[in-house]
């Protein structure tokens, strides 16, 4: 068994390198039919088109080449197209005309990751099919030899020597993973051009699903998708002896699968609808450009907007009050799903301190207010003309929650701070639900103290950082804001002290009762 799972490392490192190395494998030669349709305005891409001879009929060997080249004639066309603003049109930055005329370096970068997928032409795409099927296979079949000897393992969970491995206690390895992941994101949102031969590679899986070319974010759902699947069935090995486990572990997984991944990419009505993403986490649903492309969808577009209000505040609330935040973070989110499979690994590494919890409790409710705030001013500018500062609070929150807290450090810090960074610090859904979960619901962790051993495997497997055994010394049941039902506290629990439940008979006074009898050392004599 052992050399089955070395011959799967090595096929999944191998795949991995084939992945990877593709990037370097295209020629360019500048595509005018994608640069005309990026520019998409005839004033600005004239002065593109003039600029455009220092590349035209160029081939390029290197992308590094042709970006420095791209760069070079957009910069000359924004110089050019500045002088025509305030010389011929005499515009200055007071008349509103100007900042439309103008060619904005959000546009130039937009541009240019459609110019590098456009142009990509050579040897990769010949062999695109070549290169996508056999890095895919290698890559699943590979992780799958590794991971499937560990069903000739008895039943049973096994974190051996999990605190002297490298990649689980911030070794090497794991750092050099959350780089790796960290760059990936940090290209994924604001460096799109450097992957465009990686979303080359994945145009036969588009086609297949839906005419039209694939975009980074395609990319992005496919391999998310991929992770979770994979992942996800280590996992359900993992833990194959609880049923709970199996069970919401699928769910991640059809959800992901079906809800995130397939249906948006192969009804165009959806494209660019996740029907389980509920506002706040989806904070961009009240955004003007998403409600007039749903209302221009007709009669479905509208019922997508009824769902998402019914979805905030009546779904959420109500499926909350009876089973916690669990329904939704441990059974159907993909950012939990993600967590839960792909992050399962790196869940001890997060932090059980009380500083670390006063931070998260200050932070996630703050992210909160911040998208409250932030969709009231969103909501208001579509009545009036005197609040166009929201469109600079809408970009400071994609950028630093959407972007910089959800993605950056949410996933690729994963084996840096534990697998639930995002979940527990930022995300205000979260936040939302934790706050009905709190104050009014039927669920709670209850406890069993007497047979607590102090153990702290509860404490250490918890991805939310919350001190488990605290509670189960207590003999207090476990209500928490942050808790999102995993149930691995009570998988790894040896004694059965935890378990999971829903019940209304103290929902008052719930998590407040101690139902162990502490005698103080004052108290204890000799009679």
């Amino acid at each position: 068994m052992k050399g089955i799972r070395i011959i799967g490392l090595v096929a999944f490192v191998i795949g991995l390198m084939l992945f990877v190395v593709s990037l370097g494998l295209s020629d360019y030669s500048l595509d005018m039919d994608s640069l005309e349709s990026g520019i998409d305005k005839d004033y600005h891409f004239n002065f593109v088109e003039k600029e455009s001879g220092m590349m035209k009929g160029k081939t390029y060997t290197s992308m590094w080449a042709f970006f420095l080249d791209y760069d070079q004639m957009m910069s000359n066309a924004q110089s050019a197209i500045l002088n025509d603003v305030k010389t011929n049109l005499k515009l200055t930055t007071a008349d509103g005309d100007y900042w439309s005329k103008i060619l904005k370096n959000e546009k130039i970068n937009k541009v240019k990751f459609l110019v590098a997928r456009d142009s990509a032409q050579g040897f990769l795409l010949r062999k695109r099919g070549l290169f996508l099927w056999l890095s895919l296979i290698l890559i699943c079949v590979g992780a799958l030899m590794y991971i499937f000897p560990s069903m000739n393992l008895l039943p049973g969970i096994k974190n051996d020597g999990i605190f002297h491995s490298g990649l689980h206690s911030r070794g090497a390895l794991g750092i050099t993973i959350g780089i790796f992941m960290t760059v990936f994101y940090i290209v994924l949102y604001w460096f799109p051009h450097l992957m465009a031969n990686w979303v080359v590679l994945v145009q036969p899986i588009k086609s297949m699903m839906m005419e039209g070319k694939a975009d980074q974010w395609f990319l992005y759902g496919f391999i998310y998708t991929i992770a979770i699947l994979i992942m996800g069935i280590r996992f359900m090995i993992k833990y194959r002896h609880n049923k709970y486990q199996l069970v919401r572990t699928f769910s991640v997984m059809f959800f992901q699968l079906c809800f995130a991944f397939a249906l948006p990419n192969m009804i165009r009505a959806l494209q660019g609808v996740d029907l389980k993403n509920a506002w706040p986490l989806d904070y961009s649903f009240f955004f003007e450009y998403r409600i007039n492309a749903l209302i221009e969808e007709g009669n479905f577009g509208l019922w997508l907007l009824v769902w998402g209000i019914v979805l905030m505040a009546i779904v959420v609330p109500i499926i909350t009050y009876f089973y916690g935040k669990r329904w939704y973070c441990s059974w159907v989110c993909g950012c939990g799903g993600l967590a839960e499979t792909l992050g399962d690994p790196f869940r001890q590494q997060s932090d059980k301190s009380l500083k670390a919890w006063k931070i998260e409790r200050y932070l996630i409710h703050f992210v909160l207010v911040f998208a409250v705030v932030m969709t009231i001013l969103v909501v208001l500018s579509l009545f009036t003309d005197k609040l166009g500062f929201s469109y600079n609070v809408r970009a400071w929150y994609g950028f630093f929650i959407g972007s910089i807290f959800a993605g950056v450090i949410g996933t690729g810090f994963y084996p840096l701070m534990g697998n639930r960074v995002w979940c527990r610090f930022g995300c205000p859904l979260a936040a939302y639900m934790g706050l009905i979960q709190r104050i009014k619901s039927r669920f709670r962790i209850t406890v069993n103290g007497g047979q607590c051993i102090s153990c702290g495997n509860c404490s250490t497997y918890c991805e939310m950082g919350i001190d488990v055994r605290h509670y189960a010394q207590r003999g207090q049941d476990i209500v928490r804001s942050s808790c999102v039902g995993c149930g691995i506290c009570a998988a790894v629990c040896p004694r059965g002290v935890l378990k999971l439940e829903n019940g209304t008979v103290d929902i008052d006074n719930r998590g407040i009762d101690l139902r162990t009898i502490h005698v103080p050392m004052d108290s204890v004599g000799i009679l």
